[in-house]
């Protein structure tokens, strides 16, 4: 499994990279800004029963 996967900043669109731990659970859900307009974006994680991930953000 990979430690990393990315995402599209809901504001300006710019791919977003964030860590990926399974350990902290199947659905997770944190704040990260992104990384040029700053904005503040709602990470979202899921790991389904075969390990695969889903990863989104939203706007805050």
């Amino acid at each position: 499994m990979e430690d990393e996967a990315s995402c599209f900043c809901d504001s300006c669109g710019e791919e977003i990279v964030v860590p990926i731990d399974p350990s902290a659970g199947a659905m997770q859900e944190y704040v990260e800004d992104c990384p040029v307009c700053c904005r503040a974006n709602v990470i979202h994680v899921e790991f389904d029963g075969d390990g695969a991930v889903r990863v989104w953000g939203s706007a805050e």
